[in-house]
């Protein structure tokens, strides 16, 4: 055989081989009876080849849910840098004073970053031993407490806590019950919030929450007697900057002002967490409040506003400009079902979270099948292949991010799931087959 014949004949054989694995993949999204019953958009793409492989109404717009985030964990990526700044302050003769940046970390419970722990952090350690006296600033803050198109019923779910300019506590309070007889809140200071009332309906099991917070204030209510077991329940308070003094003062043992202006001085900053150990929670647990916040941080690196709209607007006109389809964006954590993102377009995103952050790095961060995060009960092996974000509300489902072969290659892709009435179990299963499948023919 010549080598001109030989050259074509492997190259023919090499296209059909390869257009044989995209026609097996493309069966397996488009045949599927599970698929066929909703809204399905599905983008698969070879970076080493540089070329799609396989796509389905991937120039359609789908309700993204958390995919939003990987949204918000690039935008972070571009303008944080390794460590969050945490507040700012000023001092002018006997006086500090202080104002939030959005910083998510003080006092949280799973970021705390003294030595020994306990409820320490750099900016619990800072303001603690200040000898001047310590004034908050209230900050401008062009946002509500609420994202645009959250559900109103979710405020009594942990998942729904309140954007503030400077965070305390995850601006949760936590009870605790190891009996009926015996409970604690934290912060403390809740304690006197609380109303104890009983339930008119029968004995709810011990993983109901048997806890309500009015609307519009910090009263909450619970039912004792429902205690079956220990329980352990978390819930937003509604956040003010006279409440963040209240509690900042009673956590450090001393008094806490609260003006409107700050004094005409230079101003310094706290760094507190790395940005990692944000991004982590952010991308592994999902975390909604971590993902409003960061929007917040990013904006205090523009102006002392805090205006999440802003970050979202700088994002999509310089870091995002070059997407196949323009990004419908209005939060950072995707509880808003205003979010409107294509599956191209977000494999598009995937590639330049890519390029931003090394390898080892990104799959650190992001959840890890059958290992961590939300898809360690899914895409089960020897080891990892599929590292990705969800995004889940009612009726919807997707999964974006990176699967690594057989070969080792690491191909993109993005699967959105809108409108469906079965079960998430069968989606998340049918799925898992079409990515075991590009594990093995890529």
């Amino acid at each position: 055989m010549t080598k001109p014949l030989f050259t074509f004949v492997f190259l023919a054989t090499f296209c059909n081989l390869l257009g044989c694995r995209s026609a097996q993949i493309g069966r397996a999204v488009r045949q599927s009876a599970v698929f066929g019953k909703h809204f399905t958009g599905f983008a698969l793409y070879n970076p080493k080849t540089q070329k799609n492989v396989f796509a389905q109404n991937a120039d359609r717009y789908f309700t993204p849910a958390s995919n939003t985030k990987l949204f918000t964990f690039y935008t972070a990526l571009k303008i944080l840098g390794d460590s969050v700044p945490a507040l700012k302050y000023a001092v002018s003769n006997d006086t500090l004073y202080f104002w939030g940046t959005g910083d998510p970390s003080l006092l949280h419970p799973d970021l705390i970053t003294s030595p020994g722990g306990g409820k320490g952090s750099r900016v619990y350690d800072f303001l603690s031993s200040r000898p001047e006296k310590l004034v908050y600033v209230a900050t401008p803050l062009k946002i509500n407490a609420y994202g645009p198109g959250w559900s109103w019923d979710d405020y009594n779910d942990y998942y729904s806590a309140e954007r503030a300019p400077m965070p305390i506590y995850n601006n949760l309070m936590r009870l605790s019950a190891p009996s009926a007889t015996a409970w604690q809140v934290q912060p403390r200071v809740f304690k006197s919030y609380f109303v104890e009332q009983p339930l008119l309906k029968k004995l709810l099991p011990a993983s109901t929450a048997v806890f309500q917070r009015e609307p519009t204030g910090n009263l909450f209510t619970f039912d004792a007697a429902q205690f079956r077991k220990p329980v352990t329940h978390d819930m937003p308070f509604r956040y003010s900057e006279q409440l963040l003094t209240e509690l900042l003062a009673d956590t450090l043992g001393r008094p806490v002002r609260l003006a409107q202006r700050k004094p005409a001085k230079p101003s310094q900053t706290i760094y507190s967490v790395r940005t990692d150990s944000l991004y982590k929670k952010l991308m592994q647990e999902s975390d909604n409040f971590i993902a409003e916040q960061l929007l917040l941080l990013c904006a205090s690196r523009f102006s002392d506003t805090l205006n999440a709209e802003n970050t979202i607007a700088y994002a999509t006109k310089t870091l995002l400009n070059d997407l196949p389809d323009a990004p419908v964006w209005v939060d950072g954590s995707g509880l808003s079902r205003y979010n409107l993102f294509t599956p191209r377009s977000i494999v598009k995103l995937l590639q330049k979270i890519q390029a931003t952050v090394p390898q080892d790095r990104l799959f650190a961060i992001l959840p890890a099948g059958g290992q961590s995060g939300t898809i360690r009960g899914f895409y089960k092996a020897d080891a990892p292949y599929v590292f990705a974000k969800t995004g889940s509300l009612s009726n919807v489902h997707c999964l974006s991010g990176y699967v690594v072969t057989r070969k080792k290659n690491v191909m993109l892709f993005s699967f959105m799931h809108n409108n469906y009435t079965s079960p998430t179990s069968d989606i998340k299963t049918e799925m898992e087959k079409v990515l075991q499948l590009v594990r093995e023919k890529f």
